[in-house]
Formats: structure tokens, sequence, C-alpha cells
């Protein structure tokens, strides 16, 4: 079985592009746009090209920063665990960054096997201000459905997790569609909702994947 999580907002509620914001001095402007992507007012790209622009300069070591200070949420690690445990094939599927999703899981010492995520590069020891990676244009049912493919797994048997707008593409086509405590736009094309990852768990073995 393929279970794929989105990072921000599902795994984790620290948000990497405010907590990147917070050392830069413009999360309240990051802060802003986020919440107009994830009610799908702005389009994940749009949104995150602006949001990345703000933060050009940002030193290197500032920004790594906050990468470490990125967290799971309680609980969020056992799930993890315990699907892999089971014999799943665990993937972070996350518009975020590969460096905030490696810290946190690596503070919980959990692994998952793959993350699918962005970038944003640094020249010169500070963030350019662009950002770079195969969720910006690409959308998660395109990765969802790859990775199904590499696994041999059919899209009937895959789980998509998430909470935003962004999450929609692989929700619409993953076997189960779990929201994660989602956005008023996302939850009518959830098949269950869940609001902890106490509850995750349940819902996992009711549905016999632990």
């Amino acid at each position: 079985m393929l279970i794929a999580f989105d990072f921000d907002g599902t795994l984790s509620d620290s948000e990497m592009m405010v907590l990147l914001g917070e050392e830069y001095g413009v999360a309240d402007e990051i802060a802003s746009i986020t919440e107009r992507a994830m009610n799908d007012e702005l389009s994940y790209a749009e949104s995150l090209y602006e949001r990345a622009s703000l933060l050009e300069g940002l030193p290197a070591e500032d920004a790594q920063r906050a990468y470490d200070s990125v967290s799971l949420r309680p609980g969020a690690a056992e799930v993890i665990a315990e699907l892999r445990a089971a014999g799943h094939f665990v993937a972070i599927l996350t518009g975020g960054f590969h460096e905030g999703v490696e810290a946190a899981l690596a503070a919980d010492g959990v692994e998952v096997d793959t993350i699918v995520a962005n970038s944003l590069p640094t020249a010169n020891g500070a963030l350019t201000g662009d950002a770079e990676g195969p969720l910006i244009e690409g959308t998660k049912d395109e990765q969802l459905e790859r990775l199904a493919a590499a696994q041999g797994t059919d899209l009937a048997d895959t789980v998509a997790i998430g909470d935003g707008a962004n999450d929609l593409p692989m929700l619409q086509v993953a076997g189960l569609a779990v929201g994660y405590e989602p956005k008023p736009a996302v939850e009518p094309h959830c098949d269950t909702v869940v609001r902890s990852m106490d509850e995750l768990l349940r819902l996992l073995d009711e549905r016999n994947y632990l």
C-alpha cells in the first residue's frame, strides 16, 4: 500500500514559510499569501513564488535555523512508524522544503520511504528569492501516480492525507482521501476527515492498514 502525506498543515503544524519569514521580518505578509493559496484564491505556484521573493537575501544560516525549528505534530511519528512497520510505502508530497521535512523527521527519529519537496536556492550565502522543485508547477496527483507506477501499485490501493487546496489533486485520485482538519474548499472532496493523529491512527487500524 502506498500512503502519501502532505506535510505543512498535516504531519506538521509548523508552516515553514512563516518560520522563514519570522527570521526576516516578513512573516505576516507570508501568512497572508499562504492563506489565500490554501483557500484556492491563488495557484500554489503563484503563492510560492510570491512568498519566496519576500525572502530574497535571507542569510542561509538563518534559513537553516528556521528549518531546524520545524516539528512533527504529536503522534505523527508514531503513525509513520506504524505504517512502515506494517510494510507500507510512506511518502511525503509537499510544496514545502526538503530541509525542513528532513529536520523534523530526524528530530523525532523517524524515516519515510521518499520525500518529494521543493527547495529555496541559495547563492553567495543567502536565499536568492527564487524557488525550484517538482511541486511548484507540478501537482501531487502526478507525483502520486508516478510513485504508484514505480511501486507497481494501483491508484485504488493508495491513501492520500492532506488539508489544503494543493492537496486536492492527490485526494481526488487516491483510493482513500483523508482530510486532516481540511480547509472548507477541500473537505467536500475527502472520503473521511480526522482531527488528530490519534484519530488518524484509529482510522488506519479500522481500515486494516495496521
